[in-house]
């Protein structure tokens, strides 16, 4: 799976574990097959929940990692110190901004409302052709069932062209999204 090299994927995820031991599993599985593929990662910077679990799978498989981490943040969210690059910047839309620049793809994980935050602020940047790069979720044991659902409504009652479903790819896991990230079938 060598094809990524030098390929930055944007993770967005909780800066908690959750309480379904299957998403830290997944984030897990996903840092190592990030890894193993010749990918480098960059994320929230933080050391905490699942974006410590990603991160740290990536630089234990020997990948490259970078943190973007708003100075808000840097103690609350405990700035990993395990990462090759950490970028600390004055604001959350700067950091926003910056991962989506750093990166060729862009997926969320479970998370909280930030994590949606940003999943949807980036499938909103690129309908409005801002970007045009990949976004997909990992939809662990269903996590993201309803967002789909509510995507689905929007489209129903035409606040939102069916395009916004297409824009954003569901994977059941992270094995699934990296075999079609290295492939080339998820564009």
């Amino acid at each position: 799976m060598g094809g990524l090299q030098h390929k930055t994927l944007c993770v967005y995820c909780g800066a908690r574990p959750g309480t379904n031991p299957v998403h830290a599993e997944q984030a897990r599985s996903l840092g190592v097959a990030l890894a193993n593929s010749g990918a480098a990662l960059v994320y929230g910077g933080g050391g905490v929940g699942l974006m410590g679990v990603v991160s740290a799978a990536v630089v234990e498989a020997g990948g490259h990692v970078t943190g973007v981490i708003p100075e808000h943040l840097h103690s609350t969210e405990m700035a990993s110190s395990a990462v090759q690059s950490l970028e600390v910047v004055p604001s959350m839309h700067v950091r926003k901004n910056r991962m989506i620049e750093l990166a060729d793809a862009i997926v969320a994980l479970p998370g909280g409302v930030g994590t949606l935050e940003e999943l949807t602020e980036a499938l909103t940047w690129r309908q409005l052709g801002l970007h045009s790069k990949p976004l997909a979720v990992v939809d662990s044991d269903g996590y993201y069932s309803d967002l789909f659902a509510a995507l689905e409504s929007m489209v129903d009652h035409g606040f939102a062209d069916l395009d916004v479903l297409s824009a954003l790819r569901r994977f059941d896991t992270p094995d699934d999204l990296v075999q079609a990230w290295t492939a080339g079938t998820w564009v």
